[in-house]
């Protein structure tokens, strides 16, 4: 894609303006085969470029196989919208993460987690189970990294204040908690109720850092359905700048009561 780029004499930049929905830090990505190319986006690259039919349908079928198979990539319970997330997740150096109203799933005990999903009212069970199965995965892979990825945590006092699962889950699941807060790369602070109105009050968000100059930082923004991936560098920044007026807000966990 980089060659038909450059053949049409257009910079990464006006590509992004192009409104394909491809921002100019995702293109580098593409480009670079740090994430994997969707078909649907093949096409729309092609066409900017002016490739012939036959052509763009050859690359849109070669898709598929832009990035190396990692564990996540054929677990079918996993959507393909996350497959990204989890991803930038393997890579990345530092995450700063603001929850609200649950622990993040990097956080949870197996209990705990099962008792989110069963909130949800799931009709599968097994679904739920192999979701359960998966984030445990996730936390095994995330937590074995060498050099270890700095982590930090700011959790809205409501999250503490919310016994999901019943006294003894939730029991568990906050010594888990102080357990996870000892390791030298963890930070876990608690925004007291106390603050009053506070910069991060319109939802949850999650910002990842890689060392690689050239790997564009991103915030990950999910919901139910989906996720919105942020990684223009001044949207990134305010949101850089939010969770640092949160953090010096927050109280560290052991000394939260």
């Amino acid at each position: 894609m980089t060659r038909l780029r450059l053949a049409n004499a257009k910079t990464r930049r006006e590509v992004a303006e192009a409104r394909l929905g491809i921002s100019e830090p995702t293109l580098h990505r593409i480009e670079t085969g740090k994430v994997p190319v969707t078909a649907a986006n093949v096409r729309a690259l092609c066409w900017l470029y002016g490739v012939d039919q036959s052509v763009t349908d050859a690359l849109a079928e070669l898709a598929v196989g832009t990035s190396q198979e990692e564990w996540w990539d054929s677990n079918p319970v996993i959507p393909d919208w996350f497959k990204l997330y989890v991803g930038l997740e393997a890579s990345a150096s530092q995450m700063c993460t603001y929850y609200s109203e649950i622990l993040p799933g990097e956080l949870q005990t197996e209990q705990y987690a099962l008792a989110v999903f069963a909130a949800e009212q799931a009709a599968d069970e097994e679904t739920a189970q192999r979701h359960v199965k998966l984030r445990m995965q996730r936390q095994k892979a995330l937590f074995a990294r060498e050099p270890a990825p700095r982590l930090a945590f700011v959790l809205g006092e409501n999250v503490l204040a919310r016994p999901v699962g019943g006294k003894a889950v939730f029991d568990a699941q906050l010594e888990h908690l102080r357990d996870i807060a000892k390791h030298d790369a963890v930070d876990i602070r608690v925004l007291p109720f106390s603050v009053g109105a506070h910069a991060a009050m319109a939802g949850a968000f999650r910002i990842l850092d890689f060392d690689d100059p050239d790997d564009p930082d991103t915030v990950y923004l999910e919901s139910h359905v989906g996720a919105l991936y942020v990684d223009e560098q001044h949207e990134v920044d305010e949101y850089r700048r939010i969770f640092q007026l949160i953090h010096d807000l927050a109280v560290p966990l052991e000394e939260h009561r």
